[in-house]
């Protein structure tokens, strides 16, 4: 399998939880689909203290993974939106 481009992309996204919305990630993200996968090294700036967990409402909306041999964060159906 192919490595992530390693040029993070232009375009910065900011992620939210849908509970409580309470920004968690400011993103790289690359193309125009849905929030599938963050792959840790794209991520610019963290909001949260623990892995996968908001921090205002304790919700887990995300799973760590390895995805193409790098880590990433799997993101839970419904969990999250971002703009």
């Amino acid at each position: 399998m192919a490595k992530p481009n390693t040029k993070a992309p232009s375009r910065s996204v900011n992620i939210y939880c849908s509970k409580c919305q309470h920004q968690l990630f400011k993103y790289k993200k690359g193309g125009k689909g849905s929030l599938v996968k963050c792959f840790k090294e794209r991520i610019t700036k963290n909001f949260t203290t623990e892995e996968c967990t908001c921090p205002e409402c304790a919700t887990v909306f995300a799973r760590e993974m390895l995805i193409r041999g790098t880590p990433a964060y799997k993101m839970i159906g419904g969990k999250v939106w971002f703009k």
